[in-house]
């Protein structure tokens, strides 16, 4: 959807210096820009390159006022315009409202206006499906299940009962909403399990993404919470009664335990391990494949890495401190 950089200006708060005329359709990188790509940049470092580059535009900081070669949106955070311009310009994919013939839908459920289910979807009794969302090919819903508006549920999903969505949802392909929780009681005698009621609930804010394959279970007795602007990536494991803030960020592969608290603007890498019980205070950033025991808090803001997890500059000390032991040993 090809817009001229005066009317994108308009959309993101930025300033144009030069041709506001300048029609582009496309975002990409500087590398493999094309005529009717916009490109950002961050620092002046990167500026003379992508001034040189086959771009039609630039966006970038107020460093770069007074710059030639190009036109420019100057913005207070040019990877944060950048963004905003990248989904303005993407190509909205065609669905068209309605319920394919090869769908199963429950008499009791409740769809929206504009709601569209392709084929193969299966939609149980007491289902509710918001204005606008889209149900993909496959997916399951089972009874009672909640689905706000504008959402956007990809094919194989599948979402037990006692889950409930915001608006503006969306969950990748192959992802698993309200299983059961791992939780089982040992019997002393005879040392064989038995499984502990896992009868709770889930429930997913508003503008929250979940990516494929990822999974989140249901709570035991209360609710496992998902709050508000989250972004879970593909292969993440929510076990039970977990409690997630507002806008965290959790890389792939990592698995929280159950019972355990994130607050509000924790960031989670890649393959980190959180075990139950644990509580991530607001700010936090645990480093890739840190592990963080059972119980543990994470207090205040900073990085922490390390297994057991512990604030950064400690934990590169102690690595520095094994490093000189080894070569004394050499």
């Amino acid at each position: 959807m090809a817009k001229s950089l005066r009317q994108i200006a308009e959309v993101v708060g930025g300033r144009v210096v030069g041709d506001g005329a300048t029609v582009v359709a496309r975002v990409a990188s500087v590398e493999s820009a094309r005529v009717g790509d916009l490109v950002f940049v961050e620092r002046s470092g990167g500026l003379e390159r992508a001034l040189a580059g086959a771009a039609s535009a630039v966006i970038a900081g107020e460093f770069a006022v007074g710059a030639a070669g190009k036109p420019l949106m100057i913005v207070a955070e040019p990877r944060l315009a950048f963004a905003r311009v990248g989904a303005l310009l993407r190509p909205r994919v065609a669905r068209m409202a309605g319920i394919h013939a090869a769908a199963v839908v429950a008499a009791s459920a409740r769809m929206g206006e504009g709601v569209c289910v392709d084929a193969g979807a299966v939609i149980g009794e007491e289902v509710v499906v918001g204005a606008g969302s889209w149900i993909g090919a496959g997916v399951v819903l089972a009874p009672g299940v909640v689905v706000g508006g504008d959402c956007d549920v990809y094919p194989r999903v599948v979402v037990y009962s006692g889950t409930s969505l915001g608006d503006r949802v969306t969950v990748h392909a192959g992802a698993v909403l309200g299983s059961d929780g791992f939780g089982y009681v040992r019997e002393g005698k005879t040392g064989r399990y038995e499984k502990f009621p896992q009868i709770g609930t889930l429930r997913i804010g508003d503008d929250v993404e979940i990516g494929a394959n990822a999974t989140v279970d249901r709570g035991a007795l209360d609710a496992t919470v998902i709050g508000r602007g989250t972004k879970i990536d593909n292969l993440v494991h929510v076990g039970h009664n977990v409690q997630i803030g507002e806008d965290v960020v959790i890389a792939a592969q990592t698995g929280i335990s159950g019972s355990s608290v994130l607050e509000t603007g924790v960031v989670v890498a890649g393959q980190v391990g959180i075990g139950d019980h644990v509580r991530v205070e607001t700010g936090a950033i645990l480093g890739a494949q840190c592990g963080v025991p059972s119980k543990k808090v994470i207090r205040g803001k900073g990085v922490f890495w390390g297994t057991p997890a512990r604030p950064l500059a400690g934990y590169l000390r102690e690595l520095a401190v094994v490093a000189r032991l080894g070569k004394r040993r050499d």
